[in-house]
C-alpha cells in the first residue's frame, strides 16, 4: 500500500485501521484488507480502479482535468490527465495488469453558480477522467456524477464495491 499525497488524515473523519484516506489532489494504491476512501468531493472527481483477481485497487481525488502551462512541481497528480495513467502504471507494477482493471467514478458536481468562471469545472473533470479511461481501454462500470451535491466515496478492495455517500441522497452502492 502506498499513499501519494503528503497530507495528514482528517481527525474529524473517523477511520479504522484498514482505511486509507486520500486527500485533495492525491491518490493511493492498496490491496485488501485495506480500502480506499476520499471525503468531500464537490467539483473534484474520485477515479477508482480495481482488479478482481488480486483484490488491488487505486483511487485518486482529481482536482482538475489537465495541468496549466505553469503547474508547480510536485502537483502533477492533481490532474486527471496525469494521475489515471500513473495509477494504471503502479497497479501494473503490483501485479494488476491493465487488461483486468475496471473503473468507477463519482463527483464532478456543479458547486458554483452558472455565471462563475469556474462553473463547468466538475463537468471538465468528469470528461477528462472518462477520456483517460477510454484511451487506456479500461471499462467504466459505474458512475455517480454531476448534480449539485458533495459526496464521500469508498472503494472496498475485496469486492470492488464503490460506496457513494451524500447528505442529500444517502448511500449508493455501485
Amino acid at each position: 500500500m502506498s499513499r501519494m499525497d503528503g497530507f495528514g488524515t482528517d481527525p474529524a473523519f473517523p477511520q479504522d485501521e484498514y482505511a486509507i484516506e486520500i486527500g485533495l489532489g492525491a491518490f493511493a494504491v492498496a490491496q485488501h484488507p485495506n480500502y480506499l476512501m476520499t471525503p468531500a468531493l464537490g467539483s473534484c472527481v474520485a477515479v477508482a480502479l480495481w482488479d478482481q483477481s488480486t483484490r488491488q485497487g487505486a483511487m485518486a481525488h482529481v482536482m482538475l482535468a489537465r495541468p496549466f502551462e505553469k503547474t508547480p512541481p510536485g502537483t502533477e497528480m492533481r490532474f486527471a490527465s496525469n494521475v489515471v495513467p500513473e495509477m494504471v502504471r503502479q497497479l501494473g507494477v503490483m501485479g494488476a495488469p491493465r487488461r483486468r482493471l475496471v473503473a468507477k467514478i463519482a463527483g464532478g458536481a456543479m458547486m458554483f453558480k452558472a455565471d462563475s468562471m469556474i462553473a463547468g469545472i466538475g463537468d471538465r473533470n468528469v470528461e477528462e477522467a472518462k477520456r483517460q479511461l477510454e484511451l487506456l481501454k479500461i471499462p467504466l462500470y459505474a458512475e455517480d456524477t454531476g448534480e449539485r451535491h458533495a459526496r464521500t466515496v469508498e472503494l472496498h478492495l475485496d469486492t470492488g464495491l464503490f460506496v457513494v455517500r451524500s447528505y442529500l441522497y444517502g448511500v449508493k452502492r455501485l
